[in-house]
C-alpha cells in the first residue's frame, strides 16, 4: 500500500506540471495587434518589419504602432530617416537588436555631460563617414592588379627530346 501511494504521489508531481504547462499554451491569447489588424497605412509605413511582426512582443509592437501613427505629422526627411532606420534595424539579427537595447540603456544612464560628450563622437564618426566614397555591397571588387612580369624560369626539356647541347643532337 505504502508503494503505490509513492508510486501515485510521484506520478502526480511529474503529470501536474505537464497538464498545466499545456493549458496555459491552450489559453495564452494571441499578441496583439496581428499584422492583419493594422491599417492599410500602417502596414505601408511598418512594412520592413513585416516579416518580424509575429515574433514581436506586444511591447514592442504597440511602440511600432505608436511610431506609425506619428509618422504622418512627421517632416519628409524625418520620415526618410525613419524608413531607413527601419530597414536597417529589421536587418539586425535577434542577437544584435538585444546588444543594441543595451547600449542605448547604458546610454541613458550616462551623466548628462557624459552623454554630451558621447553624441558628439558620435557626430564626428558620421561626419567621417560621409566624408568617405559611397560604396555599394553591390559594387563588384575591384580586380587585382597584375602581377610584375618576372623571367621566365628556365625549364629542362622534356626527357628524351634532343636538344643542341647533347650527345643525340650532336649525332643528327
Amino acid at each position: 500500500m505504502a508503494k503505490a501511494l509513492v508510486a501515485l504521489t510521484v506520478w502526480l508531481c511529474l503529470a501536474f506540471p505537464a497538464v498545466a504547462a499545456q493549458s496555459k499554451a491552450e489559453t495564452r491569447k494571441p499578441v496583439r495587434p496581428a499584422w492583419s489588424e493594422l491599417t492599410p497605412a500602417q502596414q505601408k509605413i511598418l512594412a520592413p518589419l513585416a516579416p518580424q511582426w509575429d515574433r514581436m512582443d506586444a511591447t514592442r509592437r504597440k511602440k511600432w504602432v505608436a511610431i506609425a501613427e506619428r509618422y504622418p505629422k512627421m517632416k519628409a526627411q524625418e520620415q526618410k530617416r525613419l524608413q531607413k532606420n527601419m530597414s536597417a534595424w529589421a536587418r539586425l539579427t535577434p542577437a544584435q537588436r538585444t546588444a543594441a537595447r543595451k547600449k542605448y540603456q547604458s546610454l541613458r544612464k550616462l551623466p548628462p555631460d557624459k552623454r554630451r560628450e558621447v553624441a558628439a563622437q558620435w557626430r564626428a564618426y558620421q561626419r567621417s563617414l560621409a566624408a568617405q566614397p559611397e560604396f555599394s555591397p553591390s559594387d563588384p571588387p575591384a580586380p587585382p592588379a597584375p602581377p610584375e612580369p618576372a623571367e621566365a624560369p628556365a625549364v629542362a626539356p622534356p626527357v628524351g627530346t634532343a636538344t643542341a647541347d647533347t650527345p643525340a643532337a650532336a649525332a643528327q
